[in-house]
């Protein structure tokens, strides 16, 4: 497939989970990827699976020499961009009475500071005609408990895609938000929960989500792709990827 040929994009947090699904899709369709994470382990596996088209940049989205040294590295390797996947971010539940000033200061540096920062150094080398999307989460329109801080920097981020919408707009830049619900990226897993705990959690998630059931990654990459490329009339909206959860 050669859907995105000629395409080239950049995806913060493109090592795992949705990110790495976004990378998969476009780089199979032909399109050059640069991803970037923190840990070079999972880059380099990452790139080796994802093949030639892909290249990987080790770097803390909250760190705005390490978004400079991206932002130089894509001048140099591509030169201009068709596409840029805001993905990078954290989650970190805790009750608001328990919250610290450390876990609520990390949750925004990179949720919020690194998201913005990510566009201002790129923006740059956008062409005429691209899209920006930012992973935002149905966390930022729905009170859910322990969620306080992460939800706020979402519903920051959700704001910013109509700001910068408007400001990019006069460019020839898109802007918009990816909000997906209850995602089955293998996280449970790795976050060290038995197999049994893991499957017992998402069977009681599934069974209050109107659709009843996880969306997979490969299902966000896809509306991911449908905002950054073929919504070519949408600009500063969110597109909710939840199997209804904030809709119904």
């Amino acid at each position: 497939m050669d859907e995105y040929s000629g395409k080239n994009v950049v995806i913060t947090g493109g090592a795992s989970g949705m990110g790495f699904a976004m990378a998969r899709l476009l780089a199979d369709g032909g399109a050059r990827v640069v991803i970037t994470g923190r840990s070079r382990a999972r880059l380099d596996a990452a790139r080796r699976q994802l093949g030639e088209n892909a290249t990987a940049v080790q770097g803390d989205v909250s760190s705005l020499s390490d978004l400079d040294a991206l932002a130089d590295h894509v001048k140099r390797e591509l030169g201009s961009l068709q596409a840029l996947f805001v993905n990078a971010g954290i989650a970190r539940t805790m009750p608001f009475e328990s919250m610290t000033e450390e876990v609520y200061d990390e949750l925004f540096a990179i949720n919020t500071k690194g998201a913005y920062f990510t566009v201002q150094k790129l923006a740059p080398l956008l062409s005429q005609g691209a899209g920006v999307v930012l992973t935002t989460s149905v966390a930022n329109v729905i009170g859910l408990p322990e969620t306080s801080a992460y939800a706020a920097s979402k519903a920051a981020l959700r704001s910013l895609a109509r700001s910068l919408a408007s400001e990019l707009l006069p460019h020839g830049v898109r802007v918009n938000a990816l909000s997906p619900g209850p995602i089955d990226t293998g996280i449970l897993e790795s976050s060290g929960m038995t197999a049994e705990a893991a499957e017992q959690f998402k069977a009681q998630q599934a069974a209050h989500n109107p659709m009843q059931r996880f969306g997979t990654p490969d299902e966000i990459a896809r509306a991911a792709a449908f905002l950054a490329f073929e919504a070519t009339y949408t600009t500063g909206a969110e597109l909710a990827v939840d199997g209804g959860a904030t809709q119904l």
